[in-house]
C-alpha cells in the first residue's frame, strides 16, 4: 500500500480548483515558488503554463512584468550569514530585471535588502534594507519579548546587550547610485510605534512592502507594530498612520486610483477577536475608515499568519494571494470567488536556519501579479 502524503496542502489538490470564465480578469497569472531555485510561472486562466524563467537566484520574495513586459525579479543573494535566525527567510539581496529568456539586463545588489525592492518604470529601485542599532539606541526600542535581540542571550534577558536590526528604506537610480533614503531609527517615534509584545526585538518595525504613491510620497507597511504609514519624500516624517486596530499584522498596501488604500490584512492578534482570520481591506485615507473588505463566508477557512498580497484589476476584481497556502484567486467586488489556483511546486528551504523553523516542504509565493495580455507583448509574438 502507498504511504499516505503527509504534506496537507498537496494531499488537498494542486492546480485549478475553480473558473468562471464569465466573472475572472482574462490575463495571465505570475508567480515564484519561494523554495525554487529560480523558477518564475505565468499561467494562463486554466492553470496552463505560458511561459516560465530560470533565474540564477532563490526568489528574495516575489517578481512582477514592468511595461513593455521586462521581469523584475527579487533574488537571494548567496553565501550571506544570518543576522538572526529568521534573516534568510526573507532576505534578499539581488535585484534584477530580466529578458524572456532569462538573459539578465540590469542588477543591483545589497546584502541588507529583504522583502520589498519596488522596481520604477524609470529604471530604478525602491526597496527595504537593514541597520544595526546597538546599546542604548537598541533599548530605545520599545516592546516586544524581552531578551530576543539578533543573538540574544540570557544575559540580555533585561532588554539589553542585544542588536535590534532597524528598518531602513533606499532609493537608487538606473546608474545604482542612491537617490533617497530613509531611517526607521531617525524618523519613527519609538513610543507610537512599538513592536507588539509578542515579537521578537531582533527586527524593528519590520517594513515588508514599500511603494510610490501618485504624489511622489512613500507608502510602507510596518508589520510588527501593524501600521501603513505614509512617509514624506521631502521631510521624512510621517504624515499619515492607519488607525491602531485598524489593520494587524498587514502586508502589501498599494494606492488605487482613488486615492484609497488597499492592504492584505493578515490579522494575527487583531483587537477584539478571539479567532484569527485574514482578510483584504479598502481604506478610505481622509477618514481612516475601512470602505470595503473581503473575508472568506468562513471567516477562519481563510488565515494567512504571514505573508500575503492583493491586486485591484482593471474590471474591479481583486486578485489574492494567501502566501503561506500557495493558494492564489480572485474576488469580485461582491466577495464572489471566481478563480481559484493552487501552486503545485513544493520544495524545502535551502538553508538550515530557516528548514529548523519551517520543517514541511512549502509551495508558498510572496505575490502574484495578474497581467493583461496586451502587457506581454513578446508573449503574443511567440504564439
Amino acid at each position: 500500500m502507498p504511504r499516505v502524503d503527509q504534506n496537507q496542502r498537496r494531499r488537498r489538490g494542486t492546480g485549478l480548483i475553480a473558473l468562471d470564465p464569465d466573472a475572472a480578469f482574462p490575463g495571465l497569472t505570475l508567480f515564484a515558488p519561494l523554495t525554487g531555485d529560480g523558477e518564475v510561472y505565468l499561467i494562463d486562466l486554466h492553470g496552463a503554463t505560458a511561459h516560465r524563467w530560470h533565474l540564477p537566484y532563490r526568489p528574495g520574495r516575489h517578481a512582477r512584468l514592468l511595461p513593455g513586459g521586462v521581469l523584475a525579479y527579487n533574488g537571494v543573494l548567496p553565501g550571506e550569514e544570518a543576522l538572526f535566525p529568521m534573516w534568510h527567510k526573507y532576505r534578499g539581496g539581488v535585484m534584477l530585471r530580466a529578458a524572456p529568456d532569462g538573459t539578465v539586463l540590469w542588477e543591483h545588489r545589497d546584502p541588507r535588502q529583504h522583502h520589498d525592492a519596488h522596481h520604477l518604470d524609470d529604471g530604478g529601485v525602491l526597496y527595504t534594507g537593514l541597520e544595526p542599532l546597538r546599546g542604548a539606541e537598541a533599548q530605545a526600542v520599545l516592546g516586544g519579548v524581552a531578551g530576543s535581540e539578533a543573538w540574544g542571550s540570557a544575559r540580555t534577558k533585561s532588554g539589553g546587550g542585544g542588536t535590534v536590526w532597524a528598518d531602513t528604506i533606499t532609493e537608487v537610480g538606473p546608474d545604482g547610485s542612491e537617490r533617497w533614503s530613509w531611517r526607521a531609527a531617525e524618523h519613527l517615534d519609538r513610543e507610537a510605534y512599538p513592536l507588539h509584545p509578542d515579537y521578537a526585538r531582533e527586527h524593528w518595525p519590520l517594513i515588508n512592502s514599500v511603494t510610490p504613491l501618485a504624489d511622489g510620497n512613500v507608502l510602507a507597511s510596518l508589520r510588527s507594530v501593524s501600521a501603513v504609514v505614509v512617509i514624506s519624500r521631502a521631510t521624512g516624517e510621517i504624515l499619515w498612520r492607519t488607525d491602531p486596530g485598524t489593520v494587524s499584522q498587514q502586508h502589501h498596501p498599494t494606492e488605487l486610483p482613488d486615492g484609497r488604500l488597499l492592504v492584505f490584512d493578515n490579522g494575527v492578534f487583531r483587537p477584539g477577536h478571539d479567532v484569527p482570520y485574514s482578510r483584504v481591506v479598502e481604506i478610505d485615507r481622509a477618514g481612516g475608515e475601512v470602505v470595503w473588505e473581503y473575508h472568506d463566508p468562513a471567516r477562519e477557512s481563510f488565515f494567512a499568519p504571514f505573508m500575503g498580497s492583493a491586486q485591484r484589476l482593471p474590471n474591479g476584481n481583486t486578485l489574492v494571494t494567501d502566501s503561506p497556502a500557495g493558494r492564489l484567486f480572485e474576488v469580485t467586488a461582491e466577495g464572489y470567488l471566481c478563480w481559484e489556483y493552487v501552486v503545485p511546486h513544493f520544495g524545502a528551504y535551502a538553508e538550515s536556519e530557516v528548514r529548523a523553523l519551517f520543517p514541511a516542504e512549502p509551495n508558498a509565493v510572496f505575490r502574484a501579479y495578474r497581467h493583461a495580455p496586451e502587457e506581454i507583448p513578446w508573449l503574443r509574438t511567440q504564439d
